[in-house]
C-alpha cells in the first residue's frame, strides 16, 4: 500500500528560528542523521536507497516538481543497513545520482520536519505531512502544510520545486546566502 505524501521544501536561511519554533511546538526529536541517498536510473518516477544512523529505506516516489506544497505517492520499503541491495540496484539500473546530507528528524503527530544540509547544496526545510492509511486526507494535510508555512515564515521565494537529486544534477550549488547552523 502507497502512502500519500504532502510536502514542501524549501531554502532556510534560519535553521536555529525554524528549531525553535519546533520546539515551542512540543515536537518529537528523533535525532540527526546523516544520510546517503543513492538515486537510481528508472523510467517512472524516484528510487532511491537511504543510508542513515537513523532511517533505512528504499523508497519509490512519484511527484511533480512545483514550489509549494506538492503531492508525492511513495511506497517505502524499510532496508537493513549493510545489505547487498545497493549492489543489487547499482548492477541492475546503474547510479543516476548521490545525495549527502545531514538531517534533523522531527515530528508533529503525522508531521514530519527536516532540517536539512546538504553537501554541495547548502541548508534546506522540508515538511511533510503524511497519510499513511487514507484516514487525513488531502485536504487536511494541505492544511498542516500551510500552517507551518506561516508559523516559521517561509516565503515564496525560498520555495523549492524540484528533488535535491535534480539539483545535484542540473549542477546547483551553495547559495552563500543560505548557509546556516
Amino acid at each position: 500500500m502507497g502512502i500519500l505524501n504532502i510536502e514542501i521544501k524549501a531554502r532556510s536561511k534560519d535553521h536555529t528560528g525554524i528549531r525553535k519554533k519546533l520546539k515551542a511546538e512540543n515536537t518529537d526529536f528523533k535525532g540527526t542523521d546523516h544520510q546517503i541517498d543513492t538515486y537510481f536510473r528508472v523510467e517512472n518516477g524516484r528510487l532511491k536507497l537511504r543510508e542513515g544512523n537513523i532511517e533505512n529505506s528504499l523508497i519509490h516516489y512519484q511527484r511533480e516538481n512545483k514550489k509549494g506544497p506538492k503531492q508525492s505517492n511513495i511506497i517505502l520499503y524499510n532496508s537493513k543497513p549493510g545489505s547487498s541491495l545497493k549492489g543489487l540496484l547499482t548492477a541492475a539500473l546503474g547510479v543516476l545520482t548521490v545525495v549527502d546530507k545531514t538531517r534533523e528528524i522531527y515530528y508533529i503527530g503525522n508531521v514530519k520536519f527536516h532540517l536539512d544540509t546538504v553537501e554541495g547544496l547548502g541548508t534546506f526545510v522540508e515538511i511533510e505531512a503524511i497519510d499513511k492509511d487514507g484516514t487525513i486526507g488531502r485536504d487536511q494535510l494541505l492544511k498542516q502544510c500551510d500552517h507551518y508555512l506561516q508559523l516559521f515564515g517561509i516565503s515564496g521565494k525560498d520555495l523549492i520545486s524540484n528533488s535535491y537529486s535534480d539539483m545535484m544534477l542540473s549542477g546547483e550549488s551553495i547559495d552563500p546566502k543560505s548557509k546556516s547552523v
